[in-house]
């Protein structure tokens, strides 16, 4: 394992993270794959360390691809759930985090709906602190595995064309994946209706397309997202529907490029919504391959943050 380590104490954003982490975080996760893979996953390269995984919103793969990392690694874990919480109280977020750490917890895993939870924590407590999504603001672990696993399908990203497409509004996942895309050299379009690209999306330096086949034509990858019907207070399209006439992708439109795309979603997939089953399940999606990188991705950067040098 290399020496090197990432320039930054805390994994909260894109935003805030050099290409040569990235570069780092990918090389170590290659390794970490190879750990996974075989017939015993385990290492002991965390075996001293404590991380409390701090879910303030409901989350499936993001958690469960933290505990799994975590527990390759041999760390000690403590699982939060606001739900069963005394934040349901009234209690602070400073609060319930100091009595978590005074328990002796040295890194943090956050999810919260709150643009900048991480940040403020961060400026407040001496554990390391990844975020695991803050509101609409970044989800940075996701935006690594996802441009870890587009390399691994069409090889290095400078110059590729890589296509976003959906509900780029309401999207943490967009906002991270444009940040490490352009990091690492490849050209970014957003697609989707006008109600759901933000008015100020080419202060970002991205493409912007409204018609999908025209943005697939373009593309190498299409990372597509689902609506996010949760986070908007008004109705931003008429219905699913009509947004799957215009927007959703089936076989039939993949067949009609004049080349073959890849296709990538970070979950959970609308099936009949943005993707039809028969590209969800196709030789040209690695959503699969992207919930195992995800695994390797969060151990190295568990890892890195965690200033061990050891497999």
């Amino acid at each position: 394992m290399t020496e090197t380590a990432l320039s930054t104490k805390h994994l909260l954003g894109i935003k805030y993270i050099q290409r040569e982490d990235i570069a780092l975080i990918f090389e170590t996760a290659a390794q970490f794959k190879q750990v996974i893979n075989r017939p015993i996953k385990k290492v002991p390269s965390l075996r001293d360390i404590t991380i409390a995984n701090l879910f303030f919103e409901n989350s499936t793969r993001t958690r469960l691809s933290f505990e799994l990392a975590e527990k390759r690694l041999s760390a000690d874990t403590i699982n939060f759930s606001a739900a069963s919480s005394s934040v349901k109280k009234g209690e602070s977020l400073l609060d319930t985090v100091n009595n978590i750490l005074s328990m002796k917890v040295d890194m943090i895993v956050m999810r919260h709906p709150a643009p900048g939870a991480p940040m403020f924590l961060s400026q407040h407590i001496d554990a390391n602190i990844i975020n695991a999504g803050d509101g609409t603001h970044e989800h940075p672990t996701q935006a690594l595995l996802d441009a870890f696993s587009i390399r691994e399908s069409v090889g290095e990203l400078e110059g590729k064309k890589i296509v976003i497409v959906g509900d780029i509004t309401h999207s943490r996942v967009a906002l991270s994946n444009i940040f490490c895309l352009q990091k690492l050299g490849a050209e970014v379009m957003v697609c989707g209706p006008p109600t759901l690209i933000p008015q100020n999306i080419n202060a970002l330096d991205v493409k912007v397309e409204y018609d999908v086949k025209k943005a697939l034509e373009w593309c190498d990858v299409a990372n597509v997202l689902r609506i996010q019907l949760e986070r908007q207070d008004i109705q931003y399209i008429p219905s699913l529907r009509e947004y799957t006439q215009y927007y959703g992708i089936d076989k039939a439109l993949l067949n009609s490029l004049s080349k073959e795309i890849t296709i990538l979603h970070p979950g959970p997939i609308n099936r009949g919504v943005e993707l039809s089953s028969d590209v969800a399940d196709s030789d040209q999606s690695i959503i699969l391959q992207q919930v195992e990188n995800g695994v390797a991705i969060r151990m190295a950067v568990l890892f890195l943050l965690a200033g061990q040098k050891r497999l």
